[in-house]
């Protein structure tokens, strides 16, 4: 199994950036997608973002598309999800994923791995 751990989450205006990370480690050549997904208390979680580790593929939610890169650096085994433009409705506690089969990326039951998550909050 891949571990997963997040960072880069905190407090920022609407209007400002962040960048996450998510550092993998452990059976990562197993993995074939990496997913960001976000929850807020009450809610259900829901995709942001997904990179697939074979090629170039992204796919992102609607509500990110234009403000939100995922990227990721494949020699350092870390996936970034760069924020910009950022919303008080973009506060969440943000999650990364990996998936060791292909499937629909936005889906979370996709995903066989996740991170602890990183809280985000966006003031406005």
């Amino acid at each position: 199994q891949v571990q997963l751990v997040e960072s880069g989450g905190g407090l920022v205006q609407a209007g400002g950036s962040l960048r996450l990370s998510c550092a993998a480690s452990g059976r990562t050549f197993s993995s074939v997608a990496v997913g960001w997904f976000r929850q807020v208390t009450g809610k259900e979680r829901e995709f942001v973002a997904a990179s697939l580790w074979s090629s170039t593929g992204t796919y992102y939610a609607g509500p990110v598309k234009g403000r939100f890169t995922i990227s990721r650096d494949n020699a350092k085994n870390t996936v970034y999800l760069q924020m910009d433009s950022l919303k008080p409705e973009d506060t969440a506690v943000y999650y990364c994923a990996a998936a060791e089969t292909y499937g629909i990326v936005t889906v979370a039951t996709t995903y066989d791995s996740w991170g602890q998550g990183t809280q985000v909050t966006v003031s406005s």
